[in-house]
């Protein structure tokens, strides 16, 4: 089950940056040159594409998630590094008082 969900959460990663990518650009000076009757139909693309962006990082977002919970089952519940140090700090031999 993790192995599909990590396929998955790869997927869902590299359609998520080309769905970013494809996006145009609303700002600077990288709309130079735009005509207004391609930007009636850069419109509707553009629409289209941000949907689908969303759509696809809220998937990713879930199946992060998804994958966080299934993953947490196999971790071994352990001690705390304080608890270690203090068992090793009984054992250890006692330094002898100076009686001077």
């Amino acid at each position: 089950m993790e192995n599909i969900l990590l396929v998955i959460n790869i997927i869902l990663a590299i359609m998520l940056v080309i769905f970013v990518l494809f996006q145009k650009s609303e700002g600077g000076a990288l709309g130079i040159g735009v005509s207004q009757e391609n930007f009636m139909f850069s419109r509707s693309s553009g629409n289209f594409l941000t949907k689908a962006t969303a759509i696809i990082a809220t998937l990713f977002i879930i199946c992060s998630l998804a994958l966080t919970i299934v993953s947490r089952g196999d971790l071994v519940p352990t001690s705390s590094v304080l608890d270690k140090i203090e068992e090793n700090s009984d054992e250890a031999p006692k330094i002898p008082e100076n009686n001077n």
